[in-house]
């Protein structure tokens, strides 16, 4: 009979909003640890009229839902480091906004069990572009659903209101003939 391994740190739950979860380990809240991300709001214009679809994922370890997002890369500005995990991710590439539209803040847990805050500078990416044959392919499930929806599946409060509110910037709306 296998005896159950303690945790020698204490975890959130990540159920709870952001600032409950770091409560759990009020180290991270002085340590000045909150690491940068950067992610893709992918939308397009639904077929049945002149509203929007945005593109949820599932995230590969615990098939929660969320959007394409990750770490900043080497050489690239924060929209391009979007726009690429979009494609890896998602399979979808676009037309790229290069100013943030919105930022949220989460709890990340790192390979090694530990938690890092993180903030989440959000771009938009109106796809043009939609690929079966991408990096991450058969380790997500992809869904388009309205921005009501997207807020409904994903878990981040902040991430939840952005999705709701979205309106596409810098571009005319579609026609909605």
């Amino acid at each position: 009979m296998k005896t159950p391994r303690k945790r020698s740190k204490p975890r959130p739950d990540k159920s709870q909003p952001l600032l409950r979860q770091l409560a759990a380990v009020p180290a991270k809240l002085f340590s000045g640890a909150f690491r940068q991300q950067y992610g893709a709001i992918c939308f397009r214009y639904a077929d049945d009229g002149p509203g929007i679809e945005i593109l949820v994922i599932t995230s590969r370890e615990s098939a929660r839902w969320v959007i394409p997002k990750g770490w900043p890369m080497k050489g690239k500005k924060p929209f391009e480091a979007a726009a690429i995990e979009a494609w890896e991710e998602a399979g979808v590439r676009g037309a790229v906004r290069k100013k943030p539209v919105g930022r949220y803040t989460y709890l990340k847990e790192l390979d090694d069990g530990d938690v890092a805050p993180c903030i989440v500078d959000l771009f938009q990416v109106e796809v043009t572009e939609i690929s079966d044959d991408f990096k991450e392919q058969g380790q997500r499930i992809l869904e388009w659903v309205s921005p009501d929806e997207a807020a409904r599946r994903v878990r981040e409060i902040e991430l939840k209101s952005l999705l709701v509110e979205f309106e596409v910037r810098g571009r005319k709306k579609r026609d909605p003939r």
